[in-house]
């Protein structure tokens, strides 16, 4: 919701400030100066309690969560911080290898290696196309300032609509409708003469590519492993950008053929919108911790299943097969997802950040035998 007010506002006041300002230097002198709040950041924002635990810098992470426990009038019992301590301390000494990981690691094995390039193209696609539709509204043949606004104010609805369906329809099919789709909007525009249904045309595959754009920033930290999560993440954004260079010469396309770019970029959604289906689905899952998480991560889904149907139930949940329990599950509901990670952390490949336990869910009593 920050990206839909936040973004959403100040993309759409962009051109209004170039149309008045009239002088591309002083335009980015204006455009350049909220960014020194980002000065006083170290003094507003507080820390990430997860990467002090990570560090072993405990005491610190439970002094900000006491704060938050203020702030948001709540009341956590003392002996839960204690044996959140407790917990941490024994994990660390188990870390004894002090092994260390890198982004490398995710190639040494078949599946995460196809999942990291899958990752890659899809996100390389996605970045390409976003970035080309947001080049492309000089070429619709409308006034670029109302177009451009128009266009970017598309991020409010986008996001907000994501926010309350992300979590009910999955990243899986989501990515990949919402992505295919934009490609066959862009290609109804490109069939069709420039003009306002033109327009309306491309904007509506821009909508649906911020729906894309906004999965795909999650979707990659809840594939990869914990133990790699950050630098994968940064080397999927990084390849987002080195596609995004080839943008400019997509939409300089238009003057050969105007329809040229629509049609370049709606392929191109096209078909990194069905990669996403060969990526698991993660709304639900236990996430990949270790690398051998990350390796078995998704290998009972199948390609058909779609998180709104078949929902398994309290019964069927109970009714685990033998392999589950193997991997230290118990059938005690949410508890077991917890605590299974937990347990997957110490099964040979130790990291810093296993201090704690990655779920989906706020931390909870249970989660700490209570």
């Amino acid at each position: 919701m920050s990206i839909a007010i936040f973004f959403t506002l100040a993309a759409s006041l962009l051109p209004w400030i170039a149309y008045y300002v009239a002088n591309w230097q002083y335009l980015c002198v204006i455009t350049s100066l909220p960014l020194l709040v980002a000065v006083i950041t170290p003094w507003i924002v507080p820390e990430s309690a997860r990467w002090l635990v990570s560090q072993g810098r405990v005491d610190e992470a439970v002094v900000i969560m006491k704060r938050f426990e203020k702030i948001n009038n709540k009341k956590v019992d003392p002996k839960l911080y204690q044996q959140l301590k407790e917990t941490c301390q024994r994990q660390a000494k188990q870390e004894i290898d002090g092994k260390r990981y890198s982004v490398l690691d995710l190639f040494r094995t078949p599946r995460l290696r196809n999942i990291t390039c899958l990752l890659i193209v899809i996100w390389m696609a996605i970045s390409l196309v976003f970035d080309g539709h947001v080049r492309q509204v000089g070429n619709l043949g409308l006034d670029l300032f109302i177009t451009f606004t128009l266009a970017s104010a598309t991020e409010l609805p986008a996001d907000t609509m994501l926010t309350f369906t992300l979590d009910v329809w999955g990243r899986r099919w989501y990515a990949c409708g919402t992505m295919v789709f934009s490609g066959v909007f862009s290609l109804l525009s490109s069939s069709v003469e420039t003009g306002k249904l033109s327009a309306g045309l491309a904007i509506i595959g821009r909508f649906l590519v911020n729906i894309s754009y906004n999965t795909g920033l999650q979707y990659a930290a809840e594939v990869l492993p914990t133990v790699v999560r950050a630098q994968g993440v940064a080397l999927i954004h990084i390849m987002g950008y080195v596609a995004s260079i080839v943008s400019p010469f997509i939409v300089y396309l238009a003057v050969i053929n105007p329809k040229l770019p629509l049609i370049i970029l709606g392929m191109i959604g096209i078909l990194g919108g069905a990669l996403c289906l060969f990526l698991p689905e993660t709304l639900g899952q236990d996430l990949p911790q270790t690398l051998q998480d990350g390796e078995n991560f998704g290998r009972d889904q199948k390609f058909l299943d779609f998180p709104c149907c078949g929902k398994k139930s309290d019964k069927e949940e109970e009714e685990k097969p033998e392999s589950y329990f193997k991997r230290g599950h118990k059938t005690r509901g949410a508890n077991s997802s917890t605590r299974s990670s937990m347990r997957a952390s110490l099964r040979g490949e130790q990291f810093r950040s296993s201090l704690i336990q990655r779920t989906q869910r706020p931390f909870q009593k249970t989660d700490l035998g209570y």
